[in-house]
């Protein structure tokens, strides 16, 4: 019996990435380089990520390939 393949692709990334910025949850976005910021998904695409911080601090474009994780901050 033949093992089939993983998908390529699961879209899970985008789901999750919906989610977030649907309901604007607060999220720390914590970079390869072990620096951490925190605010909230407004837009993403294949490449990037768009993190709005709080007004006193500017919007971040965040390359993808430069992030370790985004976890979601408990309210």
């Amino acid at each position: 019996m033949a093992k089939s393949k993983a998908p390529a692709q699961t879209f899970e990334e985008a789901r999750y990435l919906r989610k977030l910025a649907s309901t604007k949850a607060r999220v720390r976005v914590k970079l390869k380089s072990g620096e951490e910021v925190e605010g909230y998904i407004e837009y993403w695409d294949q490449a990037f990520v768009r993190v709005t911080r709080e007004p006193e601090a500017p919007n971040l474009f965040i390359f993808k390939h430069d992030i370790s994780y985004i976890a979601e901050l408990s309210e």
